[in-house]
């Protein structure tokens, strides 16, 4: 079943990198409390992901947080050091925040999988973004198509926060 609008975001974990090298953070400890804006990707340097999608909250990032924003996370099913390397390229990503759902558990809970087995890549997340307030989804704006980055684009977003 799919998340939707006014759900409580699923038990689940996420990997990190820190200074100190990978960590562990349950979706209660990285959303409780907090507004946070967070989009999701079907993979890290992938030519829509790396050229359209993330870099439009890396440009906007100071617009959300003006509007309220505490974090902004990008979440992808990789590794955590695919996601910290993909930080790294990316230039002035310092204000997002890579979440690892390397196994896919979070992506499957929130029953927003892309099968890109035909493409060699296996499970995926769709691209989607949402805003989430204590855990809560209060917007959810899902792409009808992989290739596409406007639905749920920064600017799309900045609009419903």
């Amino acid at each position: 079943m799919t998340i939707k609008v006014g759900d409580r975001l699923p038990d689940s974990k996420f990997n990190i990198m820190t200074s100190e090298g990978p960590s562990q953070v349950s979706t209660a400890d990285y959303f409780g409390g907090a507004k946070v804006a967070m989009f999701a990707v079907p993979g890290a340097f992938t030519p829509t992901c790396h050229a359209r999608h993330l870099p439009g909250f890396v440009d906007n990032a100071d617009k959300l947080k003006a509007k309220g924003i505490d974090k902004i996370a990008c979440l992808s099913v990789n590794d955590v050091f695919v996601m910290d390397a993909w930080s790294k390229a990316s230039g002035d990503a310092s204000e997002i925040d890579f979440l690892a759902d390397g196994s896919a558990g979070f992506t499957e809970a929130v029953g927003l999988v892309l099968d890109g087995s035909a493409l060699g890549m296996g499970i995926r997340s769709l691209r989607y973004s949402m805003l989430v307030d204590d855990g809560v989804v209060t917007a959810l704006n899902i792409e009808e198509a992989p290739g596409s980055a406007e639905v749920s684009g920064a600017e799309a977003l900045l609009k419903q926060v």
